[in-house]
């Protein structure tokens, strides 16, 4: 039987993102003016956005220094790590898995996070501020949430190697359906909707005062904000793909690296991911639009949830 070459493979996780990334955000801003009972755009609209930002001119602020065009950069280029050290499309780690963990992988996403968030200060719009300071607001709980959600991980697993988890998981369905993983499960949940902008206190609305993430980007233009764009829809895709292959459903992976069973991989990916791009759009659609200073809630939730499935470890 013949198998693909690892770097192959390798090369085959990271095109997995980049290419299917943008027809993931189409699914779920289709499927969400379904709901709402809207045409809404085509799924491949993405696409056709980033063609035209790549052919637009590049015009940049007067005040901006050196911060605000790397941005884009800095972002684009950590999205295009951090499917190197996770399960994409195989079950087995790839050659260049071993560069870093599952807290590795997290500090390359809080890096690009981190430049967008100086580039919007950087930019001297007064909305680029507001969604820095409430981005940062955000991340004073999710951040140390996010660190509980690893430790937890680090206990039931005794490792933070993703690939060790998705097989701890499934060669042993005890430790599946162990309080531990189930509450970790749902803290890491609730953490998708902060980190994927899904939680009911961000809007894509221009000029609106609920912008966070959007507001962080609008003094950008040309292909600086596609890069930013497909920067963003890269990082929603990892995360569902963190919280499929690792956490809640590490079956469907190819566990040979044969082209078939790649591309069964690949089919199985894209389902999963529609899955939970479903998901999300239920728990927007069907929750009532919070006010900011209530976003500590679900976060405090997220932190209660990851201090549980440490303790029910210890039990």
């Amino acid at each position: 039987m013949t198998t693909l070459p690892q770097s192959v493979l390798q090369i085959g996780q990271v095109l997995t993102v980049l290419i299917f990334s943008p027809l993931l955000h189409g699914f779920i801003v289709t499927a969400e003016e379904r709901v709402q009972r809207g045409a809404g755009p085509s799924i491949f609209q993405p696409y056709r956005d980033l063609w035209k930002l790549f052919h637009k001119e590049l015009v940049l602020p007067e005040t901006a220094t050196w911060v605000f065009w790397s941005a884009p950069f800095v972002a684009f280029t950590a999205m295009l790590i951090v499917p190197l050290l996770i399960p994409v499309l195989t079950n087995y780690p790839l050659p260049l898995s071993d560069m870093g963990d599952i807290l590795g992988g997290g500090l390359i996403l809080t890096l690009a996070g981190f430049s967008i968030l100086l580039a919007g200060l950087d930019s001297g719009h007064p909305y680029g501020g507001l969604g820095s300071s409430r981005e940062s607001m955000l991340a004073i709980l999710a951040e140390p949430t996010l660190i509980l959600v690893f430790v937890g991980i680090t206990l039931f697993a005794k490792s933070m190697l993703p690939f060790v988890v998705n097989h701890l998981l499934v060669a042993q369905p005890a430790v599946y359906w162990s309080p531990s993983h189930l509450f970790l499960v749902a803290a890491f949940f609730i953490l998708l909707t902060v980190e994927t902008e899904r939680l009911p206190i961000h809007s894509s609305i221009q000029w609106e005062i609920y912008m966070i993430g959007e507001a962080r980007i609008l003094e950008y233009s040309g292909p600086l904000l596609a890069l930013l764009k497909w920067a963003g829809w890269m990082k929603q895709a990892i995360l569902y793909t963190i919280f499929l292959n690792v956490l809640t459903i590490p079956w469907g992976l190819s566990a040979l690296g044969t082209p078939l069973g790649v591309l069964g991989s690949l089919l199985a990916l894209l389902g999963k991911w529609a899955l939970v791009g479903l998901l999300m759009v239920t728990v927007e659609t069907t929750q009532s639009r919070l006010r900011f200073y209530r976003y500590q809630e679900p976060l405090a939730l997220s932190f209660l949830l990851a201090l549980l499935a440490i303790i029910a470890n210890q039990l």
